[in-house]
């Protein structure tokens, strides 16, 4: 289990993040059409997962907006965003934002991810959401860096992240 904090309050999260040379765990999502989406679809990929409380708060947002624009840039790479948003909330985001670099993904239904990567926050004010994390994953699925972002309101270190590919 993590210690993090919202507003220097501390929370706590279900578990700990999958660790750096491991295989990432398998895991089950939606698009924003709705349509299931797995960690064997994006096979070969280089993938940064961008996993976040809400897109509608101002770090997240900002987290979306960074990962979209470095995104463009990248070979092979793909940028997961995942929160528990429904999935029409994430479409809007993106939609109103201009945002296209990056592939939107919910958990809402069963919050199984964020149970089985370890970071559900269980206490607090946002209780059951996404803790604000980064994970990379390289074309064989293998974990090649982890964050655990300790204040939720702080961004993630996106130079890190983005050199681990």
């Amino acid at each position: 289990m993590a210690s993090i904090t919202l507003g220097g309050n501390p929370i706590n999260t279900n578990g700990e993040l999958p660790k750096v040379g491991s295989k990432a765990p398998q895991f089950q999502l939606l698009k924003t059409d709705l349509s299931e989406v797995t960690l064997a679809d994006f096979a070969g990929s280089k993938l940064v997962l961008n996993i976040f409380p809400s897109v509608d708060t101002g770090t997240c947002a900002a987290s979306v907006r960074h990962f979209n624009e470095s995104a463009s840039k990248l070979e092979n790479t793909k940028v997961l965003c995942i929160s528990r948003d429904l999935p029409f909330a994430q479409k809007r985001f993106c939609g109103a934002e201009g945002l296209e670099n990056v592939v939107n993904l919910s958990d809402f239904k069963s919050g199984s991810f964020g149970k089985d990567y370890g970071l559900e926050m269980t206490d607090g004010a946002l209780n059951a959401l996404h803790s604000r994390v980064v994970i990379v994953i390289d074309e064989n699925g293998v974990v090649k860096y982890t964050e655990q972002v300790a204040e939720i309101a702080d961004e993630p270190n996106y130079e890190a992240a983005l050199a681990s590919l």
